[in-house]
């Protein structure tokens, strides 16, 4: 964290950069200077898998600017007032120093050594700013939510959101003046915050919570403002804000050789005659793919069609019958995946493969149409269906799915998992990767133990879709079983480390293995985990974090972090990662029940564990202290 001063007119550093210091505000009075820290290591145990990890690092800290002045809170040499005081006297006196220019002395040296964390607990922070006697910031409810939102799943509470939180330098205490917000701002005298929550605005005092209802409450309509669109000219500036942005933040100033002046010239004689918004997304589209560079997107705001008329799934696959629409296979539901339930499986329905849908909502099933004309807009709720087993019907109560991926994706990894322990006559375990965020992390770990269990495993990371967890998945997989532990309530002795793999490991890569998903089989391939067997992936490795919007909510991506890898350079941006064996999967192998990828790799696997076997418990060791043979009595009878 730098300081500016006056005298020096060059950046002094008032930390030293070893934690990640953000956030800075100067206080109203000029004395101190308020920031966010990542201080705090106090680990936490992973319940899933042997791991600590760190959540709720960050904490509001205190930097006294002069080396005289005390914190306003802890030791104080003459004490601390009881409250603040009120009286007239203190009122001409603040009134006074608010029209003072307040100027502040800095003592550079040991700076970082004075400060002090507020005396409040750890958690996840953001966007502290300096306010009327004392200091705001954010704070989320609750620091050890998931990045999924999974645990508050089922949960008809309110989940918990982030509040605006007040600190009172006089009274040294804090309090939350807002108890939901999405953000705010305050004003330049630090009297009044400006809060947005839910697409609406509302201002009120910084310093204390008052009701939504208080007259102190201004809530601002945002329905009275009127405005004149002219909807080209608008068009025309997101073109031009999308060529500064992508010129200003491309990963190389020189924009990889292209004449970016020249795209941006030629590109905006037809921004110019766009005559729709599906127009200039077509535009810009094009403008950045004169880059020829990976992950380059333009992301309109507004989702396609009425989402209010979504379709409910009911998680079955439904076949035309001469006795009607007959459930031909209902999706077996995951319980750890809260987007992967079966509506046909939930408590109470018992519904079967066989059984007709006669109904829903106590209208007949058109024998053309289906049930999905009857499914339109009951996405999440409830619906009652008909069901027909033999000569008997039955009205039943489901909540559809909105979506179907999550649960037909469920059951495609349980296909694989089955395909690979049929094949290997369960020698061999299987999990599947199916991109390098949170999802993807949560997936391995759900069939992370027992995959680990059998003697050789195969990672597949075919359809993976990238994101930034590469180097720990490649991580769970370097680790090997070394030893094992042994105790007396045990039954069986345990590998160390657990849920480490106990033989080979082959990886399984396709075209559509992406960005993370490249570097994941590049990491594989640099660290000599095992082979890699597929076709080239996908070969876009210069990433993103999707900072901006244009000025109609249109996301704009620029890429911005290239990838060097060891043993292929750059060379894998738009070209991918060979294989160590191609094994092809053609389209009409897709519907095949065989899967020539999979069978490579679990030879492969099979071959390893021939050459060199899976770890195996030793034999329990005979006891250290060998008990001596029985000694017989002198004149003892003998048999």
């Amino acid at each position: 964290m730098l300081v500016d001063t006056k005298s020096d007119h060059e950046g002094q550093a008032l930390t030293s950069g070893k934690f990640n210091d953000f956030s800075p505000a100067f206080t109203a009075d000029g004395k101190y200077l308020a920031f966010l820290s990542d201080r705090t290591f106090d680990p936490s145990y992973n319940q899933h898998s042997f791991d600590l990890s760190f959540n709720g690092v960050t904490r509001p800290w205190l930097l006294p600017l002069s080396s005289t002045e005390p914190a306003p809170f802890g030791p104080s040499a003459s004490g601390w007032a009881i409250s603040e005081v009120t009286d007239e006297t203190s009122k001409a006196d603040k009134a006074k120093a608010e029209k003072t220019v307040v100027t502040t002395e800095v003592d550079l040296a040991g700076a970082e050594e004075r400060i002090v964390a507020f005396p409040v607990s750890s958690g996840v922070f953001r966007n502290l700013n300096a306010a009327e006697g004392g200091v705001l910031w954010m704070r989320t409810g609750d620091a050890e939510d998931g990045e999924l939102g999974d645990k508050h799943s089922g949960d008809a509470g309110e989940k918990p959101g982030e509040m605006v939180q007040y600190f009172d330098f006089a009274k040294r205490k804090v309090s939350t003046v807002v108890d939901k917000a999405d953000d705010y701002s305050v004003t330049g005298d630090g009297k009044l915050i400006i809060v947005t929550n839910d697409g609406g605005v509302a201002v009120r005092p910084a310093t204390r919570k008052v009701e939504a209802d208080d007259d102190d409450t201004v809530s601002v309509d945002l329905t009275r403002l009127r405005f004149e669109l002219d909807q080209r000219a608008e068009w025309l500036q997101m073109f031009e804000e999308n060529s500064r942005i992508m010129r200003d933040h491309y990963w190389r100033a020189d924009m990889n050789g292209v004449n970016w002046e020249g795209v941006t010239l030629r590109w905006r004689r037809v921004a110019a005659k766009a005559l729709t918004h599906d127009d200039l997304v077509d535009i810009l589209w094009e403008t950045v793919g004169e880059l020829n560079t990976s992950h380059a997107y333009v992301l309109p705001s507004s989702p396609p069609g009425d989402q209010a008329k979504k379709l409910g799934f009911l998680g079955a696959d439904l076949e035309r019958t001469g006795q009607g629409w007959q459930i031909a296979r209902i999706l077996p539901g995951e319980s750890s995946d809260p987007a992967a339930r079966s509506p046909l499986r939930q408590a109470g329905v018992g519904a079967r493969d066989g059984d007709l849908i006669v109904a829903v909502g106590g209208q007949p099933v058109d024998e053309v149409r289906g049930p999905a004309a009857h499914l339109v807009g009951t996405a999440d709720s409830i619906v009652e269906l008909t069901l027909r087993r033999g000569r008997k019907d039955r009205v039943v109560a489901i909540i559809p799915l909105a979506n179907e991926e999550k649960l037909r994706y469920q059951d495609w990894v349980r296909s694989r998992r089955e395909y690979v322990a049929g094949k290997s006559g369960g020698r061999v375990g299987y999990v599947h990767v199916p991109d390098m965020m949170a999802g993807g992390w949560a997936q391995l770990h759900r069939d992370l133990r027992q995959a680990m269990s059998a003697e050789g495993v195969i990672a597949d990371v075919r359809f993976n879709r990238g994101g930034h967890t590469s180097a720990l998945v490649a991580e769970r997989f370097a680790d090997r079983v070394i030893a094992w532990n042994a105790s007396r309530s045990y039954d069986t002795m345990l590998p160390d480390p657990e849920d480490s793999r106990r033989g080979p490991v082959a990886f399984v890569a396709n075209e559509f293995s992406g960005s993370d998903g490249d570097i994941i089989n590049a990491r594989v391939q640099a660290k000599g985990l095992g082979p890699v067997i597929g076709v080239r992936t996908w070969g876009g490795v210069v990433g993103i974090d999707g900072r901006y919007d244009l000025v109609d909510g249109t996301g704009v991506t620029q890429p911005r972090y290239a990838f060097w890898l060891e043993g292929k350079g750059w060379d894998v941006e738009n070209y991918g990662v060979e294989p160590d064996i191609e094994v092809e999967h053609d389209p009409s192998q897709l519907f095949s029940d065989d899967d020539l990828q999979l069978d490579r790799a679990i030879a492969e696997v099979l071959a390893g564990l021939d050459a060199v076997p899976a770890a195996t418990a030793p034999d329990f060791p005979a006891p250290r202290v060998q008990s001596s043979p029985q000694v017989q009595a002198p004149g003892t009878p003998t048999d």
